[in-house]
């Protein structure tokens, strides 16, 4: 690794004589002296155990190979990797911290340099050095250096290399280090974006990859009845500044979301509406990717804080809808079964999402959603893992208003009263409402599309009635049928 350049001054003719004839009476002593100990050592070796010999020749040889290689290189270096080591597994904090660091007090100074946007909706853009790029950086009168290099290996590791004279180990470890984290955690909370993460499988193993979150949803375009959104943003309130109060507790400081209701219903936009409000990240959670439970504990111990866990239609997995076996599984014997003891199981799950993992860190929020909750094991969305159930219903009339106030900016029209009427009788989304409220053409205005609402209520309300009469007639079928086998 190249070392800082240092210059030395030019002696001058007459010094150098001085310094030579200096150097060579301490050369000439140095010789007797070796020579003196020589001659004792030859003396006293002859009555030292071989075993002692080799301990004691050893130890002293190592003492003066360090104290040699630090006359020789006295530079120090610290490497700082974009993944955490000694059991940690989530991606590096420290590394993040110094990339913003460098971004905003040194990049300016590099030859080669990485951009991307600073923040969603801004035109900024925030700087990085490239790969083996090299810049220093002053503090308190110590100059240090810092090297962006790429290690190789199945997995390429981002690493920034810290460069120091060891006179200024103390300065750099007690007080650079933690300026540097400090400024950098400060820069990254002024130009953080969100991220939209999922997992990504390959043969080795599941990762973590990102694109940046710029879903339009919020609360203020949410269809749903005011009170009801209102007390979910104030239980959302209520997390974001429950530090203190879940530490006084003694829980982790997590909380879990269960979305239920049939197709439609917005359970993924009140996701995006949710991330928007807080400001955190979304990790999207593909368990079909997924291949053993010990992969979805370490999937889950990679999200960092300030971020909303999601796993979507969770009702769709076999595996944690279907009754669990109290029996002990055999152990698998065949292709088949080992294929079949690799799955995601609901134990696993449960482990992952509510074990001591969930005291690493903190300020996660655990969101499953469901078109079926009924199929869902009770252990699973129990209060203390799903705390708060929301069902995401159908289209009620105050849904409906604020739609039309959305699309058409209108708050009253003649067509409102029977819309209600319909309203109660259709089973009808929020979507699909939405999608007859949206003009299509230029022709288009609030009388035509609130025309088309009713005419399709109507005949979502015909429908309805048909179904209930033939599910009555058949529930009265299946109770004559009853009788005779009686």
């Amino acid at each position: 690794m190249p070392r800082p350049k240092a210059t030395m001054p030019r002696p001058s003719p007459k010094g150098a004589v001085e310094r030579y004839a200096g150097l060579g009476s301490a050369l000439t002593s140095l010789g007797s002296a070796l020579a003196g100990l020589m001659f004792v050592w030859s003396m006293v070796r002859p009555f030292l155990p071989r075993t002692v010999f080799k301990y004691y020749l050893g130890h002293l040889m190592r003492r003066h190979a360090r104290w040699l290689v630090a006359l020789l290189d006295p530079w120090l270096t610290i490497t700082i990797t974009d993944h955490d080591g000694g059991g940690r597994l989530g991606i590096g904090a420290v590394y993040d911290r110094a990339k913003a660091y460098l971004s905003a007090q040194c990049a300016t100074r590099a030859r080669s340099l990485r951009a991307e946007l600073a923040a969603r909706g801004t035109e900024r853009f925030l700087l990085s050095m490239d790969h083996n790029e090299e810049i220093a950086d002053e503090f308190q009168g110590a100059t240090v250096w810092w090297h962006s290099v790429s290690l190789g290996g199945a997995v390429p590791r981002r690493t920034y290399r810290l460069v120091f004279h060891e006179r200024h180990r103390d300065l750099i470890v007690e007080s650079y280090l933690p300026h540097v984290s400090r400024e950098g955690r400060a820069i990254m909370a002024s130009t953080r974006r969100q991220k939209l993460f999922t997992n990504t499988f390959d043969r080795h193993n599941s990762s973590w990859s990102y694109v940046v979150f710029e879903h339009p949803s919020t609360f203020d375009t949410l269809a749903m009845d005011p009170a009801k959104k209102r007390a979910i943003m104030d239980d959302l309130d209520a997390f974001r500044n429950g530090r203190d109060y879940y530490a006084r507790i003694g829980k982790a400081w997590k909380r879990g979301y269960l979305l239920y209701g049939p197709p439609g219903t917005g359970k993924s936009t009140m996701i995006a509406a949710m991330a928007n409000y807080l400001g955190y990240d979304v990790y999207n959670i593909e368990l079909t990717s997924v291949t053993t439970n010990g992969e979805l504990q370490r999937l889950f111990v990679e999200t960092k804080g300030k971020s909303i866990i999601v796993v979507e239609d969770i009702d769709c997995s076999a595996e944690l809808t279907a009754k669990r076996d109290r029996k002990k599984p055999p152990p698998p014997s065949g292709p088949d079964d080992y294929e079949e003891a690799r799955k995601v199981t609901l134990s696993g799950l449960l482990n992952a999402i509510d074990g001591l993992w969930s005291a690493c860190g903190g300020e996660r929020i655990i969101i499953f959603t469901t078109n079926h909750v009924e199929k869902l094991d009770p252990a699973l969305i129990r209060r203390g893992r799903m705390d708060k159930h929301i069902e995401m219903s159908y289209c009620c009339f105050e849904a409906f208003r604020f739609l039309a106030r959305n699309y058409h900016g209108i708050d009253a029209h003649p067509l409102f009263d029977n819309i209600k009427a319909l309203l109660d009788e259709a089973n009808i989304t929020p979507a699909d409402v939405a999608e007859h409220l949206m003009p299509k053409c230029a022709a288009d205005d609030a009388d035509s599309c609130l025309a088309s609402l009713v005419k399709a209520l109507a005949e979502k309300a015909k429908e309805n009635a048909t179904t209930a009469v033939i599910n009555s007639m058949d529930d009265l079928l299946k109770d004559d049928q009853t009788v005779l086998d009686k």
